[in-house]
Parts: structure tokens; C-alpha cells; sequence
């Protein structure tokens, strides 16, 4: 082999390492940027689970006779639905799913709470239907004073059945 073909095939050679070690400093650069947006993103403040206009506040719903048997009305205030049973009586259950926080909707034609992201389903009272929720949604205390309906958004309860004593009355 001749001096002009050694060069020649040492070529290639010599592109593929300047052309992988330019890959791997790139590589590296970016690792760096990526590491750099976590350990920022972890040393910023978070932000708070619920602003003081929404949580930790009785909300009135408004008068009794305002709410029909066996419906569902959203507060997105409050982030609950307040529930009127068939029998009359008052639930207050959260709008988060307990399997994994998503926002769950009532779906009035089928008369369940469907979650679009996992598929949980839950009945008018909040009791699981399919899972995979853990347990039933959460729920508030709801008050009655006057025949004014108020929701006490304090404190969820979590519960794991639901039972008849959560249900108020007028």
C-alpha cells in the first residue's frame, strides 16, 4: 500500500471519531441542560395545592328546594358536586378521582361519575362502580341551617364504603 492510500483510508476512520465524539459532547450537553431544569424545577417553591379563594371555606349552595331529587350539581368553586339523593338527602363529594386526582365529570345520561383519563366509574353516591379507584370519592360536610344548603370545604373525608349516616337531611 502507498503513502496517498494509507491517508485515504485513515479518512474515514478519523470522520467517524471527530463525528462520534462530537455526538457524545453533545450528548452531554444536553444530559447537563436536562439535569440542570430538574435540580432548578426541585429548588423552586411550589406552588400551593389550592388557592384561599377555593379551599378551606363553608360555600353556600342556596336554598334547599332549589336542588330536584336525584341530581348533580357542580361548584367549581369549591371543586365538589353537590349531591340530592332520591330520598332527599344531601352529598357534597369531591371532583377528584381517588385513584389518581383527575377531575371526574357526571355523566348524566348514564347517571355515573366516569373518569376520562383511567376509566374509574362511580355511582350518584360516590361508591365505586369499576375500578381502578382505590376507594369511593372523597366527600365534604354538607350543613343545612335554615333550609339554606352549605358545604364545609375544611376537610375532605375519605371514606372506603359508603353508608347511609353520611346522607343529611333536611
Amino acid at each position: 500500500m502507498t503513502q496517498d492510500q494509507k491517508e485515504n483510508s485513515a479518512q474515514p476512520v478519523e470522520n467517524r471519531r471527530n463525528f462520534l465524539k462530537k455526538l457524545w459532547v453533545g450528548l452531554g450537553i444536553v444530559a447537563l441542560a436536562e439535569m440542570i431544569v430538574v435540580i432548578a424545577a426541585y429548588l423552586r417553591p411550589g406552588k400551593q395545592k389550592a388557592d384561599a379563594k377555593t379551599s378551606g371555606k363553608i360555600i353556600t349552595a342556596g336554598p334547599a328546594i332549589d336542588f330536584e331529587k336525584d341530581s348533580v350539581t357542580a361548584f367549581r368553586r369549591g371543586q365538589f358536586y353537590l349531591i340530592r339523593l332520591d330520598d332527599g338527602g344531601f352529598l357534597a363529594l369531591s371532583r377528584k378521582c381517588t385513584h389518581l386526582g383527575c377531575t371526574v365529570p357526571w355523566v348524566a345520561s348514564e347517571k355515573k361519575f366516569i373518569c376520562p383519563c383511567h376509566s374509574s366509574v362511580f355511582d350518584i353516591s360516590g361508591s365505586i362502580v369499576q375500578s381502578p379507584a382505590p376507594r369511593p370519592l372523597d366527600m365534604f360536610a354538607v350543613l343545612i341551617e335554615n333550609g339554606i344548603i352549605k358545604v364545609d370545604t375544611n376537610k375532605k373525608t375519605k371514606r372506603s364504603t359508603f353508608e347511609q349516616s353520611q346522607v343529611v337531611y333536611l
